[in-house]
Order: structure tokens, then sequence, then C-alpha cells
């Protein structure tokens, strides 16, 4: 497991590092880490890698290590300028065992573990899995300030955390991106650059990914009301 943390939040803002952020009085990131412990326990042979800014170690990671190594095999490594470069630096610490591979966002503190689960179960079967949830609003197309057009928003999914893939595939599908020059917006679009099937299992509303400071009291609004 792949918990994604180096970047910057620079939408949130502040300076405390999106993933340090407290929810309820703890870290998104010891949030989401707990909650991939029960998905797939670090104590099984299943390391979990917090892929963390070089920045960030000391000051802001150093005082969830304890908690952290409290859940099993937890390791940490620096990541990239990129999220390809992260995801190639946290395959490296984790190791060849693994067959497969879950990447998540340490700024998605509430994903459903459940689903998280059968996301797993449907990237063994396929080769690839993600969390989503169809589009529910109006999308429409901008540009300079006006609607261009209205976009049927038929068959549209908004893509969330984790997406699991087969090892040899993301291995494959992270060099294929590297020799074409893609760099992809999610993981699972690095193997559907290499034409590879992705299965979709439906996530949940209340998996939001904290972008903005008004996201932080709504997830403790959620988790308050038992949604989360």
């Amino acid at each position: 497991m792949l918990l994604l943390a180096a970047g910057r939040g620079s939408r949130f803002g502040g300076p405390v590092p999106k993933a340090y952020l407290p929810l309820q009085g703890r870290p998104l990131l010891l949030w989401s880490a707990e909650r991939l412990a029960q998905v797939a326990d670090p104590r099984a042979g299943n390391p979990l890698v917090v892929v963390v800014h070089r920045d960030d170690r000391e000051r802001h990671l150093a005082p969830l290590l304890e908690p952290l190594l409290r859940l099993g095999d937890v390791r940490v490594c620096e990541g990239g300028d990129t999220r390809q470069q992260s995801m190639q630096r946290g395959l490296a610490a984790a190791g060849s065992a693994a067959e497969l591979v879950l990447v998540h966002d340490a700024a998605r503190a509430l994903f459903p573990i459940a689903a998280a689960r059968e996301c797993v179960a449907a990237a063994a079967r396929t080769g690839a899995a993600l969390l989503a949830v169809p589009a529910a609003d109006t999308l429409k197309s901008v540009r300079d300030g006006l609607v261009a057009a209205t976009v049927d928003r038929t068959g549209l999914w908004q893509a969330q955390t984790p997406q699991v893939l087969r090892a040899d595939l993301l291995a494959r599908a992270l060099a294929h991106a590297a020799a074409t020059g893609f760099a992809g917006t999610d993981d699972v679009s690095l193997a559907e650059h290499l034409g590879a099937p992705v299965a979709v299992v439906p996530g949940a509303q209340h998996n939001l990914k904290i972008t903005r400071p008004e996201d932080l009291p709504f997830a403790a609004a959620l988790l308050a009301a038992g949604l989360g």
C-alpha cells in the first residue's frame, strides 16, 4: 500500500501541509493510514509505505511515527517532484514481493473500507480498479469565464482513491508513461494509457478529498454524523 503525502496542497494554503492537518484532533495522514490497515493488515505481509515530502519528515511526520509503526510493517520514503515519481519511489521501498499495489491519497481520510476491499478484489480479477461515484451535477465547459457548452454527464464518474493495480501492470504502465511522456492525473490512468482495462467500484460521496479550507469542517461534520 502506498499512502501518498508528498504534495504541497497549494490550493489549501497555510503553514501546515495538508496531510498533517488535524481532523478531530488527529492528522489526516494518520486517519488514512489506520483505515488502510483495515483494508490489508500491515502485520500480515502487506507493507504500508508512507511517501512524504523531504521537508516534512522531521517537523510533521516524526511525531506520528510511533502510532504509525504500531500498525505493523510501515515504511517511510521521500516522494519525487511528480505523483508518478513518488509512486516509483514508494514501489522501490515496498520491495518486489507485492502482487497488488494499492495507492491512496492521505487527504482522503474518510474512504469506505468495505469498498476499498472490493476494489482490491476487482483489481485482482481485472488488473486495475478504482473507487468512483457517478457525476451528479450538471457539467459545464467554460472558456474565458463563459459557458461554452453543457457536457452530457451520462456515463461520467468522478474518480476517487484508493486505486489498485497489479504490480506487474503498474510497472509496465509507469515505464510506458515515461517512454511516451504521459503524465496521468490519477493512478489507473497509467493503465488506461497502456490500453489495459480498469474496473470501477462504487465509492462514496463522503470519500471527499480535503482540498480547500472549507472541506475540513465538512469532514468533521460527516464524522460527527456517523457518515465517515
